[in-house]
């Protein structure tokens, strides 16, 4: 395996390792216990000593230590691990010019997730700067899982658009679940709908309060994504979809368990485990989404020669 892919792969797990620890910091109200950024109290390094000496601040040490942890992995692991990966593509750029431009697209993103971060903090971790934060990782994530895909074979069946547009819209409505996700969780409408599967005891409720829209319009979009994905799973039992089949099913096995946990949160009333839970099986979702899209489109852009030469090689074996 190449190193550029080595270098994506490992880009894509602490991104993922990241995402579902923000959600962890999300669920027990740790993002503004450090309140100044990019320092945490003034400090590169908070000791138990000093952050005691603060007298009280509202926060554990423990939340801080969360808090912080999260933003040191960003900066010290992943954001040097992609300028690897971004000078390996840069060494490349002659052989391979598409895989240095997505790289300059992971570090564009990799910059603006870094102001954002900032955002979140210095706006209070309001609802809007949250779902920003996680919608622009989510697309982060997304690009390195590219590059990962890149660099090993193309599928060797030419699937259709259609079925390739179908994985493009499960993947747009589970970003949409995600960030919506994350606006309800830091607007405290958690529970606005308080009954499961339906919504304070309709399959429509009353829109009129901005807490029900924000949980019902997530509701919505997980559904939406659960439906396509469905399809994607029914429509992968094709012969010419059959490289993608793996990933389809899998994300339908998912599904299933993301709808479980997302009626934990609502029976159970929200508690920090299954927030986690279903942040961490959300996002792991969405990287076989992002897998299933970007294989189907590569597979659907397959030359008619190429197949051709496919079919005959196929014919001599």
């Amino acid at each position: 395996m190449r190193p550029i892919r080595y270098a994506a792969l490992a880009a894509a797990v602490l991104t993922y390792g990241l995402v579902v620890l923000g959600g962890w910091v999300r669920a027990t109200h740790s993002g503004l216990s450090c309140p100044d950024w990019p320092t945490c109290y003034g400090h590169w390094i908070l000791t138990p000593g000093t952050f005691a000496a603060l007298g009280d601040v509202g926060y554990s040490y423990g939340q801080v230590m969360l808090e912080w942890t999260h933003r040191l992995i960003a900066g010290t692991l992943l954001g040097p691990l992609i300028l690897v990966l971004m000078g390996l593509a840069f060494w490349r750029r002659a052989r391979d010019p598409g895989g240095w431009k997505l790289a300059l697209g992971v570090g564009a993103l990799l910059l603006v997730q870094a102001g954002l971060g900032g955002v979140t903090v210095l706006d209070q971790n309001s609802p809007w700067s949250v779902a920003l934060h996680l919608g622009n990782a989510l697309l982060l994530f997304s690009l390195l899982i590219l590059a990962f895909l890149r660099q090993g074979r193309r599928p060797d069946a030419g699937i259709g658009r259609a079925y390739a547009l179908l994985a493009a819209l499960a993947w747009v409505a589970a970003l949409g679940a995600m960030t919506t996700a994350a606006m309800t969780a830091k607007s405290g409408a958690s529970l606005a709908c308080y009954t499961w599967p339906d919504c304070n005891g309709a399959l429509v409720p009353d829109l009129g309060e901005w807490d029900v829209r924000i949980h019902f319009m997530h509701r919505a979009l997980a559904g939406t994504t659960g439906v396509l994905v469905a399809l994607l799973a029914l429509g992968s039992l094709g012969e010419a979809t059959a490289p993608v089949r793996p990933l389809a099913l899998a994300a339908f096995v998912v599904v299933a368990v993301q709808i479980s946990l997302g009626a934990a949160v609502i029976l159970f009333e929200v508690p920090e485990w299954s927030q986690v839970a279903h942040q961490a099986t959300g996002v792991f979702l969405f990287a076989l989404l992002s897998a299933l899209m970007w294989q189907s489109w590569r597979a659907a852009r397959a030359t008619p020669e190429r197949l051709e030469a496919l079919h005959v090689g196929l014919r001599h074996a």
